[in-house]
């Protein structure tokens, strides 16, 4: 693993399956959209592209495998039978100018991101075990089996040193609006503006 330069912040949030990351990712997105200091990070993902979620850039295992051999990933890992990578390049210029990257991640590689990250914090989405599974259900991407598998493994972390805890089991504006606080309390000093042409929170 390389350590990434810059005094910007990274943000990994993290939770169940079926907790709404994706929704507050998206939320954030648009109530900071403009604001240079934030951008989500579009993650690479073994899974196809129509196979619904986050928009992703969909990668064949050979080709994940390859990258992750060069360093193209500030961060990878493997959940659910599918490989994850956050890209270095889509990072390293926000954290250099001091920004806030955030990025949908998985509890398991939290230990390594500390050793990546110069400057971390971990968003804990959760949710009661019923609403998980009503949403599993609902996305209509996983089996039976599946849905149980990602349950089980979703009560299966240790959520201490999460920083912020957000319960998501009640209307998404309520929890949307305490991840966007969070992130502005993760980044009191102002960082310096983007290059001309390049993206916010947007991105």
């Amino acid at each position: 693993m390389v350590m990434m330069d810059g005094s910007g912040t990274m943000v990994l949030v993290v939770g169940p399956s079926g907790a709404g990351k994706d929704t507050l990712l998206d939320g954030a997105r648009t109530a900071l959209a403009g604001d240079p200091r934030f951008a989500v990070v579009r993650r690479c993902i073994t899974r196809p592209a129509g196979a619904g979620g986050e928009a992703h850039e969909a990668l064949h295992e050979r080709d994940f495998a390859a990258r992750e051999i060069e360093g193209a990933f500030a961060l990878s890992w493997r959940a659910n039978g599918l490989g994850y990578g956050l890209p270095r390049a889509a990072i390293a210029p926000i954290l250099e100018r001091g920004g806030c990257a955030i990025a949908n991640a998985s509890r398991g590689a939290v230990d390594e991101a500390r050793a990546v990250f110069g400057s971390l914090r971990v968003v804990l989405v959760t949710a009661t075990p019923d609403i998980l599974a009503r949403r599993l259900a609902g996305r209509g991407r996983e089996t039976a089996a599946d849905i149980a598998a990602r349950l089980v493994r979703g009560g299966a972390f240790d959520t201490s040193g999460c920083d912020v805890v957000i319960r998501n089991d009640g209307a998404p504006a309520v929890a949307i609006a305490a991840f966007v606080s969070a992130l502005k309390g993760f980044l009191v000093p102002p960082c310096a503006p983007p290059p001309p042409g390049e993206c916010g929170a947007g991105r």
